[in-house]
């Protein structure tokens, strides 16, 4: 079961990162400059973070199992769609349906897994659950650029139909049925200010993103993230004082909850910010075409694959906090050596830093994920889902973000309309830091937290 789950996931996740090296393709075909298509990602953005809040509640109110295969199905129809679109306005009518059957499966999804898990089975199964978001931003870029280059762009979309059929039928064969909880009110209120709040939010940092390296149109953007932000705030002050918030924040009511999700928000940033800067690194700095530099991604695909086979045993021996700084560390200092890597870069010492860093942040988002529900009761996991898909929501946006601001800042602060080897150094710099500030997060938890999803193996070895 665990496993249909994670196929979805990936083909959830790769459909995220495959689009961006396709949308030069999208656009000649469509007759339009490559900007005109950013509301293609950006539409499904927005779309997801909408539905988001809502998932929970709908799961609670017709069951998990079902609003899941919804979820598939719609997302799926959707591929379809984008597959067969004739136009932009088609293609963004498309991505905003398969936005909002997105923003259902990721909480939902960790929610089936989860339920009813014995504790010392839970490290196995986030450690499934996390690998499509370790995997798709790696394999996505080249996979992307390899249809667009040797197909058509078409195939980055219906690639999703069969995995989805697949899926569906898999899910309904394994996935138990599950009865409807009572009929919780709708906390329409907190619901409007929470899609309302991650809409402007992320938007507005997908906004600022491809305002970077304009002259003019700064200030709206980083009003809309401002307002967004504004509204989250009072949603906040909102779900604390309601008696049935849309989603609950009672998860926060616990130490490990707060330290892996603050930390893992801000980890997570940096995660997903490394497999968008480094194809740029390869293609600009050191002369390779866009295939084979997503190519060059591969040795980071295997220590991520490499490392689930060691992860388990690694937490049982030393904790969660033990390995949670010190993958933290290792992958903030890879992230950093980045800024190092030039075209005379011999290729052994390149492919053991991309193995290196892998294998970190493979280990740190394994131990911040299940960290996260080590210590939750069954009837807070829904919430919590919900509350951590927001947090990979956020983080996407903002890795990505972060990256391209400051590599816009040093091209213009070095005068120069072309990206320079320099100007990544700065960015994985930058990057590193979000990395270094998670690690400050774990150093606060308590030497025993998440002890007791680990005691049960431990007891019998």
């Amino acid at each position: 079961m665990t496993l249909a789950i994670a196929a979805v996931m990936f083909m959830l996740v790769l459909d995220g990162s495959i689009l961006n090296t396709s949308l030069p393709a999208i656009a000649a075909s469509q007759g339009v400059p490559p900007l005109a298509l950013s509301a293609v990602v950006t539409a499904y953005l927005l779309a997801a973070s909408a539905v988001l809040p809502l998932s929970s509640w709908l799961g609670e109110r017709h069951g998990m199992r079902k609003i899941f295969l919804v979820g598939v199905g719609l997302f799926t129809l959707a591929s379809l769609l984008c597959g067969l679109a004739q136009t932009p306005g088609q293609l963004v009518l498309a991505r905003v349906l398969q936005g909002a059957g997105g923003g259902l499966l990721l909480p939902i999804g960790r929610t089936i897994a989860l339920r009813g898990a014995r504790k010392e089975d839970i490290v196995g199964i986030q450690a499934l659950l996390v690998w499509p978001a370790l995997f798709g931003p790696v394999l996505g870029p080249p996979l992307g650029g390899f249809l667009s280059t040797y197909a058509t762009w078409r195939w980055n979309f219906l690639l999703n139909v069969p995995i989805g059929l697949i899926g569906m039928a898999l899910l309904a064969r394994w996935v138990p049925r599950d009865e409807p909880g009572p009929a919780r009110p709708f906390d329409m209120v907190g619901f409007i200010g929470a899609a309302g709040g991650l809409t402007l939010f992320i938007g507005g940092v997908e906004w600022v993103s491809h305002d970077i390296g304009r002259a003019q149109g700064h200030l709206a953007s980083v009003l809309c993230v401002l307002a967004g932000l504004a509204t989250l705030v009072w949603t906040v002050g909102h779900l604390r004082r309601a008696t049935h918030p849309v989603v609950s924040l009672s998860p926060f009511e616990h130490r490990s909850f707060v330290v892996s999700t603050v930390g893992g928000t801000l980890a997570a940033t940096a995660i997903q910010s490394t497999p968008f800067l480094l194809p740029l690194l390869f293609q600009l700095g050191m002369g390779r075409d866009a295939v084979s530099a997503g190519a060059m991604l591969l040795p980071y695909f295997a220590a991520n694959l490499g490392m689930k086979t060691v992860t388990t045993p690694i937490l049982q021996r030393f904790g969660f906090r033990t390995v949670m700084i010190a993958s933290g560390l290792i992958s903030a200092l890879s992230i950093a050596a980045f800024a190092l890597v030039d075209a005379q870069t011999p290729w052994v010492l390149l492919i053991s830093l991309l193995m290196v860093s892998g294998a970190s942040r493979s280990m740190s988002m394994t131990a911040i994920n299940t960290l996260a529900v080590a210590d939750l009761p069954q009837h807070k996991l829904g919430a919590s889902s919900t509350l951590a898909a927001i947090s990979s929501q956020v983080a996407g946006a903002m890795g990505v973000a972060v990256g391209a601001l400051v590599l816009a800042a040093m091209a213009h602060l070095g005068g120069r309309e072309h990206l320079a080897v320099g100007d990544f150094s700065a960015a994985f710099l930058v990057v590193a830091v979000f990395n270094a500030l998670a690690v400050v997060q774990f150093w606060r938890m308590p030497h025993q937290a998440g002890a007791e999803i680990l005691r049960p193996r431990e007891s019998r070895g």
